[in-house]
């Protein structure tokens, strides 16, 4: 039901419609973070949504921080669409970043760690040691970990070191003489990657539980014994986060080389942020804050180990998890003597982590295996060299097919890996090309071309997440395998595009960024307000894990003025307010947060009650649109339209035990069943409901 526009005018300032992004992502991180409190998940679970909250924030400071903090080196004053500047942003990180990691470790302290103690599961302090563990560990030390430990000493002769972006270390302060009769008072000690942070006692010495020590408790235990003849007076732990973003000319001549010459820069970019244990001294932190060339805003003590990201270990509590969900296959699938005829009945839609991504490896390897199959096509984001898709690329190139992969070296993070997959497959005698410079191909497609009475015939799959199956089990996505001729001849010039050279590809189905897909969905809005103003249906519901592009949130404003009815399911950042009167009291915007991570891209335009429903591999940002290669695929059949409706949107938007509601001050406030409502989970549900 439309709301009527008010008759009140309000006006709004052009910065009082919009949330910051850096902020908003920020509170994303702190609804995740409330994961680890929420009864609902199980405690194994709890724990690792803290785990998590420690790698984004990782993240955050790696590549938002440090943006931030570039330009403010740079003099940069301009204001973002929300009227901040960097320097306020930074500030207002700085507040809301400290209070949220002094909660995650009060929660791992008084509710994690005492809970998992009651299950038998301890992390042991050195004063909690029985002298045989102690005297266990005592030899391990010697054993395992003395022999790669690099004590540094801090003289004119040993300046502070080059340390590793986010590794563990050691500040010792020391009294006495080393055997060159010097007096030295400090050492760093770097904790080497290649030891475990989390070190189990063994059985015969707990009795059977599960007993783990923290490596930062062996090595502050028996530091001592790393400065022959003199005396550890304090050991403590620090980590340094640094500049990770990666900048590169693209002028290059060879982008792979680049990108191998810049790897290693990130591991020492600039200092962002500083850990330190509680205990660590004033002058101690100051002297690390002075050689990092940080302020105390920069500054987070912590209570308890600074490399809370690496807190993991394989529990034996399979009660304290969730249950394995075996992921479901499709019936034709089962019916079918083989994918292509299975392809071949009907298109097939997969909803993952609810259904299996084994269908998407199954095409891949029975292509790669068949006679008839000429040619494989396939763009690549996120894969490591030893998975399964791509080792049956390999074979499939090895086999004879034409097989050609566009693999995007710089999705972040993960560049080292993907150098790796190209290696692997340039070796097996694929054809791999890098897409176009400036433009990271971020489409999520794969061609196959096979020879059927005489006659080539096209098999696509197009999807919203990555090729990567691991992320399938834990992430949600949609993904389309078809025959449809002008979908498939479109992916077959999107390939062309991204291989060679020419003019714009002519699409008759996809919508295609960075060229048609902004455009058209602006259009499709423009035809819901004409069809609110003519009083039609007019519904719009949009799911994506990001909305920050200001052309089409100023749309989706002039929509709900219009009276049309928004609601949008954003997993992180919001830079539209909802509620505003007169500007947009059409617009809910609800975000899921639960056992998986929602990454589908799903929008929806009720089009007078003839939906139109497209899923894509673009979020509604301003890199996806204008900066990235991105398809975006109708859903044709009735009967797919009608379940994407039902199960990817409907049911999340009725979810009141996983919901967080954007207020239109910009504060997230979670939902709760109400007095006469049933609890509704969604991914619960779908787990239950896909079988």
């Amino acid at each position: 039901m439309n709301t009527a526009v008010a008759n009140t005018a309000v006006e709004y300032a052009y910065n009082e419609r919009y949330i910051n992004r850096e902020l908003s992502i920020l509170d994303f991180h702190l609804r995740v973070l409330e994961q680890a409190v929420d009864p609902l998940h199980p405690l194994l679970d709890r724990m690792n949504f803290l785990l998590i909250f420690s790698r984004n924030m990782d993240e955050f400071f790696e590549i938002r921080v440090a943006g931030l903090m570039e330009q403010l080196s740079l003099g940069n004053e301009s204001r973002s669409p929300d009227g901040l500047t960097p320097k306020q942003v930074l500030d207002s990180i700085a507040q809301t970043a400290h209070a949220a990691i002094e909660r995650q470790y009060r929660i791992l302290n008084e509710e994690i760690l005492p809970k998992l103690r009651d299950e038998d599961i301890c992390f042991l302090r050195r004063g909690e040691l029985s002298p045989a563990q102690s005297a266990w560990v005592k030899k391990y030390f010697q054993e395992q970990v003395a022999p790669v430990l690099t004590p540094i000493s801090l003289d004119p002769a040993h300046p502070f070191p080059r340390l590793v972006n986010k590794s563990l270390n050691f500040i010792v302060t020391l009294e006495g003489k080393d055997a060159f009769g010097r007096q030295i008072d400090l050492a760093v000690v770097p904790a080497p990657r290649s030891l475990p942070r989390v070190v189990k006692l063994p059985d015969e010495l707990t009795d059977g539980k599960e007993h783990f020590v923290m490596l930062s408790a062996i090595i502050h235990e028996h530091v001592s014994d790393l400065f022959p003849g003199m005396t550890a007076t304090g050991c403590y732990q620090f980590r340094v986060t640094r500049n990770a973003d990666l900048a590169l000319d693209e002028d290059v001549e060879d982008l792979a080389k680049a990108l191998k010459g810049e790897l290693n820069s990130r591991r020492f970019g600039r200092a962002v942020r500083l850990e330190v244990t509680e205990n660590c001294p004033e002058h101690i932190y100051q002297y690390l804050l002075n050689k990092f060339h940080l302020n105390s805003d920069q500054l987070y003590k912590v209570d308890g180990p600074v490399n809370l990201a690496r807190l993991v270990s394989d529990f034996k509590r399979p009660h304290l998890r969730y249950d394995s969900h075996t992921p479901a296959i499709p019936k034709v699938l089962k019916k079918s003597e083989n994918i292509f005829s299975a392809m071949q009945k009907q298109d097939i839609l997969l909803h993952h982590p609810f259904e299996s991504f084994a269908p998407v490896i199954n095409l891949l390897r029975e292509a790669a295996r068949d006679p008839q199959v000429l040619a494989i096509k396939q763009t690549l984001y996120r894969s490591g060299a030893d998975s399964e898709i791509v080792q049956i690329l390999a074979e499939a190139a090895r086999n004879g097919k034409e097989v050609t992969a566009v693999i995007e070296l710089r999705a972040r993070f993960d560049e080292e890996s993907n150098i790796a997959v190209a290696n692997v497959l340039q070796e097996a005698g694929a054809v791999v090309v890098y897409g176009i410079v400036g433009y990271k191909t971020h489409a999520k497609m794969i061609l196959v071309v096979r020879r059927e009475n005489n006659k080539l015939v096209r098999y696509v799959h197009l999807g919203t997440g990555n090729y990567h199956a691991g992320n399938a089990r834990i992430y949600t996505d949609y993904g389309l395998l078809t025959t449809d001729k002008d979908l498939c001849e479109d992916v077959h010039r999107i390939f062309q595009e991204l291989t060679g050279m020419g003019k714009m590809a002519k699409l008759k189905k996809l919508l295609h960024a960075p060229f048609t897909l902004h455009a058209q969905l602006l259009n499709f809005i423009d035809d819901e307000i004409a069809n609110a103003q003519a009083g039609k249906a007019a519904h719009i519901i949009i799911k994506v894990n990001a909305l920050t592009e200001v052309q089409l949130i100023n749309k989706l404003y002039e929509a709900s003025q219009a009276g049309v009815q928004i609601d949008l399911i954003i997993r992180s950042i919001c830079c539209l307010r909802p509620g505003l009167p007169n500007l947009s009291e059409n617009i809910r915007v609800r975000s899921i947060v639960g056992r998986f991570l929602e990454h589908t891209r799903v929008y929806y335009f009720s089009n007078n009650n003839n939906p139109r429903i497209y899923c894509s591999s673009a979020d509604w940002m301003d890199r996806n649109l204008f900066s990235r290669v991105e398809a975006c695929f109708p859903i044709e059949d009735p009967a797919l339209k009608k379940r994407i409706y039902e199960q990817g949107l409907n049911t999340y938007l009725q979810d009141n035990q996983q919901a967080w509601l954007l207020q239109g001050d910009g504060v997230w406030k979670r939902t709760e069943p109400q007095a006469n409502e049933e609890p509704h989970n969604a991914q619960q549900l779908l787990t239950a409901a896909i079988v």
